[in-house]
């Protein structure tokens, strides 16, 4: 049996500059974290001669082509595994929320299905990969900032550019900056679950509309990461933060909602600096900066809301169990 363990992300800044809308025609840049919620993925063998897939249904399948789950029915494809095998995927934040589930689900399966076969794969292969399987193969509408967060971990600014060429660089900060950003952040559940591809399609037809907006968010990245860079002052990360959501609610495409705005606004009056929803919109979870002193009046302002605790994971996707159980 092999378990990996692949991190959810937080996205602070460049949402949508990583579709190809955007970066075809000049660079784009996010900057985002991995955060210790998870995915989890099992793979171990099966006596029988079919494939059995366990998540929110149970399907077993005589062949790969059958499997209804199109990320492993991918995912065995390139790995080029296939009968004799149970999956099991376990997640720690529901999907729908923002916090690109669905390419930590993918990473982790090829990161356990690789070594499963004995493989030891880069974070670079398993992000590609994760690309190749939701985007090209199965034409999500997605961006490419959600593979590379999962497979890398840690804080990152990633720049996206031309032909699919994806960098990522580890953001320096001062000791003590990561302590002091997981004290001042919440995150809290709107209690909408939405698709993010409808959202990101009409983004992408859109794109050419909404260029300058996009380039202004692209840059605002590249701005929260010079500020943890220097001194590390949140005070003026928050400011950010606000600035790259007014813009992000400006572009329209369903990504705000009058709930969201409202609790925006309330959590804005009660003490929060800056914020935005995670995510392509629409619903998901609200991130919020503020002084930890003002936390407490923010959840009574919008009602003691179901929240999430916000930890920074410095490790991308890995495996984190192996047996030496017999494989057929």
């Amino acid at each position: 049996m092999i378990i990996s363990q692949t991190p959810y992300r937080v996205s602070f800044a460049g949402g949508g500059t990583d579709l190809p809308a955007f970066y075809e025609k000049e660079m784009g840049a996010v900057l985002s974290v991995a955060i210790k919620q998870h995915m989890y993925v099992t793979v171990s063998p099966r006596f029988d001669v079919t494939t059995r897939v366990a998540y929110t249904k149970l399907e077993t399948a005589a062949t790969i082509d059958e499997i209804q789950h199109e990320l492993a029915r991918e995912a065995l494809r390139i790995t080029g595994l296939g009968r004799h095998l149970e999956i099991t995927t376990i997640g720690d934040v529901p999907g729908g929320t923002g916090m690109g589930s669905s390419s930590s689900l993918t990473v982790g399966l090829l990161n356990a299905l690789w070594a499963y076969k004995g493989e030891v794969s880069s974070a670079r292969r398993l992000a590609e990969e994760s690309c190749r399987i939701e985007i090209d193969i199965l034409g999500k509408p997605i961006g490419r900032q959600d593979q590379y967060a999962a497979a890398f971990g840690g804080l990152n600014y990633i720049e996206f550019h031309p032909n699919d060429v994806v960098n990522v660089e580890p953001v320096a900060h001062r000791p003590g900056f990561m302590r002091d950003l997981e004290q001042r952040v919440l995150i809290l559940y709107t209690q909408q679950q939405r698709s993010a591809d409808a959202i990101l399609e009409k983004q992408s037809k859109g794109t050419a509309d909404q260029f300058e907006v996009l380039r202004r968010m692209r840059d605002l990245a590249r701005e929260l990461r010079d500020s943890i860079g220097g001194k590390g002052d949140l005070d003026h990360f928050a400011e950010l933060l606000h600035e790259g959501w007014m813009l992000k609610r400006s572009l329209g495409f369903g990504i705000a909602t009058q709930q969201i705005d409202d609790w925006y606004d309330a959590a804005r009056k009660a003490g929060a600096q800056g914020g935005k929803l995670l995510g392509a919109g629409g619903g998901g979870f609200l991130l919020l900066v503020a002084p930890p002193e003002r936390h407490a009046a923010i959840r009574r302002a919008l009602g003691h809301p179901r929240e999430l605790p916000f930890e920074v994971e410095p490790r991308g996707s890995r495996i984190v169990f192996i047996s030496d159980r017999y494989s057929f």
